[in-house]
């Protein structure tokens, strides 16, 4: 199947090729009950040296950078007590941690997540961690903008592939949220 974005050699829906996935995301596309079948979440078989954003558009298609997104485990303190949370937002912003997320999540204080709690809880790899398939207990906070997008270039739970997924998908996970303004120009 041909990609609806980017240039790749092929699109492979993500039903088909669950032993390429991470189990949390794997787990997640068998459980699939957004309004955007779970046929049409795309996976592409990507080389994991070309993963960081800016040499990967120039290997896949520089159109990808206004349609890709990046997934960024945050920590929200308040009273002592640690709230992780993910956040979605174009790959042309970044995370208003210290405003937005601090809000939403109603901490004292908010961050970045340590890479090694971000991966050892997400169950993924860092530099892939993608919104399907994270813990349910998780807030995820969405970008309306990547909410408006057709198609969507996220990780896949790990730096070898990605997917392509409808923008509307996000706004339908499980614990998501869409905040207007949580990804801010960098």
């Amino acid at each position: 199947m041909r990609a609806p974005i980017g240039d790749f050699d092929t699109a492979t829906p993500a039903p088909d090729c669950l032993a390429d996935l991470v189990a949390p995301v794997a787990d997640a596309v068998r459980g699939w009950s957004a309004s955007v079948p779970a046929e049409q979440i795309l996976y592409v078989d990507t080389d994991p040296e070309w993963a960081d954003t800016a040499v990967f558009v120039e290997h896949y298609g520089r159109d990808l950078l206004e349609q890709s997104a990046n997934c960024v485990v945050v920590a929200g303190k308040r009273g002592g007590e640690t709230t992780l949370a993910a956040c979605l937002v174009l790959s042309t912003t970044r995370v208003d941690v210290n405003g937005v997320v601090r809000r939403q999540l109603g901490a004292r204080k908010a961050s970045f997540a340590p890479m090694d709690t971000a991966v050892g809880e997400s169950g993924m790899e860092y530099g892939g961690i993608t919104p399907i398939g994270l813990p349910a207990a998780w807030p995820l906070l969405v970008d309306a903008a990547v909410v408006d997008l057709p198609w969507v270039l996220i990780g896949s739970g790990r730096r070898r592939g990605k997917l392509l997924v409808p923008g509307k998908a996000f706004g339908e996970l499980a614990g998501a949220v869409v905040v207007e303004g949580l990804g801010v120009a960098g």
